[in-house]
């Protein structure tokens, strides 16, 4: 009978956990790609203005684990969030900002979504394969050097998605978007477009705006509830994301500290300077009616290097160093400086981080590697010709070749 009790309260207990594991693994596979009335975090209700739908486009909850990074401080435990696993094609965290921009492009009976973006933007190409899932023609304009802006762009990395999934390419010189600047050259396209026929939306660099802002804050959510489905208690103390236009910093730092979760958010920037952002940031903040002053809710630090996409040696040896002893990949524009510099920072000063329980946010960007391909061949040296000894047997047809 005891036996029988027992067996009972382990099926309660963990019908209880299937529960509420599918509460909080939503959206679902079914839920791909369909529009949905969108309900803000309690906390968060008071915002405004609140949207009012969201496109399903990526796979969540993403996966939270332990990462066993070389040479942190004694008792300091790093966590690492893997927004790199959003999807394939919508990986990153771009696809969060998407799902509220693209619902809105949808609502606005828009057939063209235009945006904005370094040559190899992980965002442009997020926003391209958004567009063509939902039928809708996308436009991108893409900033490269002067000497590269009248040529074929290519097909590496980025590029080739982009071009693949069809869309339209504008090739813009670093120092014609320096002088005219990101929302006039989207204005001037979609003037155009509207002149023939078009009804095209404008989405950001980065997707970072106030309505984009809410894919962090429904991360924060995301991540509140995944800790409260654990058993161990796990919270913590600082939350570390890398900060390229400013909507993700935004959103998981306002939703850490309107939430539960109350952890210190750290954002590395990976250009402009870290005034440029607390500004930014504090736009974002104000859009939605937030009360928040951004230097109070995140702190920000210069990452940059040599500037943005621009890697040093020592920069790209740390990210193959990392993918070698713990098997994750970072990208080299984004979360590979945020790491490098959030090991610096701890070895600046490793008493103040003994003990704590820190969570880097992946946001993805693979992509990106394949743009590194010549600065990173000479760190690659584990290959050999394979030696086969004459003693082992040989016979023609054995060793199908399909």
């Amino acid at each position: 009978m005891r036996g029988r009790f027992l067996l009972t309260l382990s099926s309660v207990k963990l019908e209880l956990a299937r529960r509420r594991m599918s509460a909080t693994s939503v959206p679902s596979m079914a839920d791909f790609l369909t529009k949905k009335t969108y309900s803000p975090p309690s906390w968060a209700s008071h915002l405004l203005p609140i949207p009012s739908h969201t496109f399903s486009l990526a796979h969540l909850p993403t996966p939270i684990h332990r990462w066993n990074l070389p040479g942190l401080p004694n008792g300091t435990e790093l966590w690492i969030k893997r927004d790199d696993f959003t999807g394939m094609e919508l990986s990153g965290n771009k696809v969060r900002k998407l799902e509220f921009l693209m619902a809105e492009a949808v609502d606005q009976n828009a057939d063209t979504v235009i945006t904005i973006g370094g040559i190899q933007s992980n965002h442009c190409r997020a926003t391209a394969t958004a567009s063509n899932y939902l039928n809708l023609n996308s436009h991108l304009i893409l900033r490269t050097s002067k000497l590269l802006a009248d040529e074929d762009p290519g097909l590496v990395g980025n590029l080739l998605v982009e071009r693949l999934v069809g869309a339209n390419v504008h090739l813009i010189s670093k120092e014609e978007y320096s002088s005219i600047g990101s929302e006039a050259l989207t204005n001037a396209l979609k003037e155009k477009l509207e002149k023939e026929g078009k009804k095209p939306y404008v989405i950001p660099v980065g997707g970072s705006n106030s309505l984009g802002t809410w894919g962090y804050i429904e991360a924060a959510r995301e991540i509140e509830e995944q800790l409260k489905s654990r058993p161990d208690s796990l919270k913590f103390d600082d939350i570390v994301v890398a900060c390229g236009s400013g909507g993700t910093i935004a959103g998981i730092s306002l939703g850490s500290w309107l939430g539960a979760l109350k952890a210190k958010v750290h954002a590395f920037s990976v250009c402009d300077d870290p005034d440029y952002f607390y500004d930014f940031v504090q736009g974002l903040l104000d859009g939605l009616q937030a009360g928040v002053n951004s230097r109070d809710i995140v702190s920000i630090h210069n990452a940059k290097g040599k500037g943005y996409a621009m890697n040093t040696s020592e920069e790209l040896k740390f990210v193959k160093e990392v993918a070698s002893s713990t098997g994750v990949i970072l990208d080299p524009v984004y979360s590979g400086k945020a790491v490098y510099g959030l090991i610096n920072e701890i070895s600046k000063d490793p008493k103040n981080w003994e003990g704590r329980k820190i969570l880097f946010i992946h946001t993805g960007g693979l992509l990106g590697l394949y743009d590194k391909v010549d600065q990173m061949a000479s760190l690659m040296g584990n290959w050999c010709r394979m030696d086969v000894s004459e003693s082992v047997p040989r016979k023609d047809g054995v060793g199908k070749m399909f």
